[in-house]
């Protein structure tokens, strides 16, 4: 009863920081608001958006290594106390230069803090649920979007969108904080968890780099969330311009994705712990690569542009829930956050290229089409991994 006591409060922990970070998700509440306050231009207000999210999956590199050595307390505090400080500035902007360095750079800086933490924490454990674990943690950070959506709408209509920034910092820092100081290592060995926790094979990041499944996961990575982050990220727009929805109904398609997107990530991770990782990623790649490929040739209704969303969304919550664990079951436990902050570059790198791909191929449709092309590379890719070969032991 112990055991279970004391990992359970760490899972609360995990998904109340989880949930606090997973507002960055509420971004195109944000959008329109601010271009009619300052008179931005709608495209370099979108930017901080791609920014944040490439920012805070480039600092998983160093948090995931810092929470390995220091611990996900101490890292995870001060990633919220970050988070928090970024968002409380960014109430303050009156330039896009600003906003780029409150929002996108230090609320960006402080997510990566806080995201590998729990999710490496959880992971530790339970290793007997990897895939169901990290798709609690992570189906957190999907549902805060969603969670939080109407009171930041309440927040904008009553206040502006400027001192919305600052009631969101004072909500997170409270939540967060709590969540924070509930993270800990469990003392391997002891009555709290069973040696089973550590891999025969544990890899550091040098080694696992020398490792061909390294890099066909980071790509398979990169294939499988950049249509996620093409369609999650302008959903409402692509409605209006795909579907030639009205801007109120598009606007549905929102909430509509955070909801399978959190409901993926746990769906899916339990599917992994069943049949296999790289079996359910197989069948992501395949499901998503037909509903982008339907966007790319048809012109669907209001029910079948909905349908085709919250599929789209379910799958790209799948890879976000079912990467870490491969990794873990690839590469060890020891040193995870060091090696899925690696890992997530390929997220990090999506981020970027999939809002890129519309004015670089000329619109909507031909977008789509790369993004399938993209998915049926990373299905591909998935059938050629193989689990890497036990380290020899050094003397």
């Amino acid at each position: 009863m112990k055991i279970s006591f004391n990992r359970w409060w760490v899972v609360i922990g995990a998904v109340l920081v989880q949930l606090c970070i997973g507002g960055v998700y509420t971004w195109s509440l944000f959008n329109q608001p601010l271009s009619d306050a300052y008179g931005w231009d709608s495209n370099g207000v979108y930017l901080a958006y791609s920014m944040v999210i490439f920012i805070f999956a480039l600092t998983t590199i160093v948090s995931g290594r810092l929470q390995d050595k220091y611990g996900p307390r101490k890292i995870a505090t001060i990633g919220i106390i970050l988070y928090s400080l970024g968002l409380m500035l960014t109430s303050t902007a009156e330039s896009l230069w600003q906003l780029y360095l409150y929002y996108s750079v230090i609320a960006g800086v402080g997510i990566g803090f806080v995201y590998v933490c729990p999710l490496s924490t959880c992971v530790k454990w339970f290793p007997d649920k990897k895939g169901f674990i990290t798709g609690i943690a992570v189906g957190s950070f999907g549902l805060g979007g969603f969670l939080f959506n109407s009171f930041i709408q309440s927040f904008i209509a009553s206040v502006g969108v400027s001192k919305a920034f600052f009631y969101q910092s004072v909500i997170y820092i409270i939540i967060g904080l709590i969540g924070a100081q509930l993270l800990r290592q469990p003392k391997v060995n002891t009555e709290e968890v069973s040696s089973k926790i550590i891999n025969d094979n544990e890899f550091t990041v040098t080694q696992m780099m020398q490792t061909k499944s390294f890099y066909l996961i980071w790509f398979i990575y990169l294939t499988g969330t950049i249509t996620g982050l093409l369609v999650i990220g302008l959903a409402r727009d692509i409605g209006i311009d795909v579907a030639g929805l009205a801007p109120a109904v598009a606007a549905n398609a929102v909430a509509l994705a955070a909801v399978f997107n959190a409901v993926g990530r746990i769906t899916w991770g339990i599917l992994s712990d069943k049949f296999g990782r790289l079996r359910v990623i197989s069948i992501m790649f395949v499901l998503t690569a037909i509903a982008v490929g339907l966007l790319s040739t048809i012109t669907p209704n209001a029910w079948l542009f909905f349908g085709i969303v919250a599929m789209i969304a379910f799958c790209f919550g799948g890879f976000l829930a079912v990467i870490p664990p491969l990794t873990s079951d690839y590469y060890g436990i020891q040193n995870l956050g060091a090696n899925y902050g690696l890992v997530y570059q390929g997220y990090g790198i999506a981020a970027l290229v999939g809002p890129m791909l519309i004015p670089l191929v000329g619109g909507f449709r031909s977008a789509f089409l790369v993004a399938a092309l993209l998915t049926i590379v990373g299905l591909l890719l998935s059938l050629f991994v193989k689990p890497p070969l036990k380290l020899k032991k050094t003397i």
